[in-house]
């Protein structure tokens, strides 16, 4: 008995993603509960598990835009592994020939040589270990037939192999979906930017001497986001106009302080939410931090993680920028950029000291935010990361 395997249902507004990697082979005998494959969204990416043990046969490629709901592959849950009989399928006679010293064939070399009838083990490969690529083939088959003798012949600098100037790949799901999102943006909304700079010597100084105990008790480090979530909450209540969002022709205030953090990944960027984080503490916000970092890296972030924040922070500064503007995470009105800390001489009661200063920037929807709202907002954020102990207070 054959059992289908399907693209599981990811959510309401996820209709298809691209099957990017299969970890198995088609004709392996698989168990159940084993990953099969990894499907990547425009939002999350999300593995797929065998419900029975069998022969596998895949119905998908690698790389395949599937529907939810496609089928891509199916199990036979009747075929032990002993009897399982080998698929024969007819050698590709380009395989068999070109074996000469080349390591495997990629398909886009195979199928050009099928269509072409050039044989790959009759060229110098110029990929990795000699390795015959797709440009080498193309080269191959657009190479006139013999030389044009010409009177004058002039010395000129090897070409570079063809194919490997350029080359070019669809963008994934998730990469789309921020490129759009990112355009929406910035036809949608008034953005404005607005800067200050703050002193992080208050905090370093609360990190040193807490650091240790801190650690001890909860078993990681305290770090500068906890801080900046806290602060950032605290604005929002001192500038409710921050948090609030445009439906159409109506303004939807936010009762709730739901802030997501920013998470960079090699395939884009994430937004997970802290949820209510005016209630958190210090070594909450910390763990749910650290919790959706280890996620993001690990592809395993769900759409429960990304929904509902209603204000942003991002932190350039861990990749060493010095000063931005951020772009608003729709339908949000706010997001605020942190940048990387550097000591920088400064005048404090009419002497030069050096302390270690960030800038801020805030960009906001000035549909929603005048000037001075936006300014008092980074005030309020610069207060209490300069004053720590207002956040205790309130103040």
């Amino acid at each position: 008995m054959s059992i289908q395997v399907t693209i599981p249902p990811m959510g309401e507004s996820i209709t298809s993603g691209i099957l990017s990697r299969w970890h198995v082979q088609d004709g392996a005998v698989v168990a159940k509960g084993q990953i099969l494959f990894e499907l990547e969204t425009d939002k999350i990416t999300s593995e797929g598990t065998a419900e029975v043990g069998g022969k596998i046969q895949l119905k998908a490629k690698e790389g395949d835009e599937v529907q939810i709901g496609q089928l891509v592959a199916t199990i036979d849950e009747s075929v032990a592994a002993p009897v399982i009989a080998a698929e024969t399928k007819p050698a590709a006679p380009v395989a068999a020939a070109s074996s000469g010293g080349n390591a495997a064939l990629s398909p886009a070399v195979r199928r050009i040589a099928e269509e072409t009838g050039i044989n790959p083990a009759s060229l110098p490969g110029s990929g990795k270990d000699g390795r015959v690529t797709k440009g080498d083939m193309l080269c191959a088959n657009t190479a006139p037939a013999a030389p044009i003798a010409s009177p004058t012949i002039t010395k000129t600098a090897p070409c570079t192999p063809c194919g490997e100037r350029t080359s070019r790949r669809k963008m994934t799901p998730l990469r789309r979906k921020i490129a759009e999102r990112l355009v929406q943006a910035q036809h949608t909304t008034a953005s404005l930017t607005t800067f200050n700079e703050v002193d992080l010597s208050a905090v370093m100084a609360f990190r040193e001497k807490y650091q240790e105990a801190f650690v001890k008790k909860y078993g990681m480090k305290l770090g500068f986001m906890s801080f900046f979530t806290k602060a950032v909450v605290h604005a929002l209540q001192a500038v409710p106009a921050l948090n609030a969002q445009v439906e159409g022709d109506e303004i939807v205030q936010n009762n709730y302080y739901d802030i997501g953090v920013a998470v960079g990944t090699e395939k884009g960027l994430v937004v997970p939410v802290v949820r209510s984080a005016d209630s958190q503490s210090f070594a909450e916000i910390e763990q749910q931090i650290g919790q959706y970092a280890k996620k993001a890296r690990e592809g395993k972030i769900t759409l429960d993680d990304l929904q509902g924040g209603v204000f942003t922070i991002s932190n350039g500064g861990i990749y060493g920028s010095m000063l931005s503007t951020p772009i608003l995470n729709a339908p949000q009105c706010g997001i605020l950029g942190m940048h990387s800390i550097q000591e920088r001489p400064m005048a404090i009661k009419g002497q030069v000291v050096i302390r270690p200063m960030m800038f801020l920037a805030l960009t906001y929807d000035h549909r929603l935010v005048d000037g001075k709202e936006a300014v008092t907002f980074l005030i309020k954020v610069k207060e209490a990361i300069e004053d720590p102990a207002r956040l205790l207070f309130s103040i």
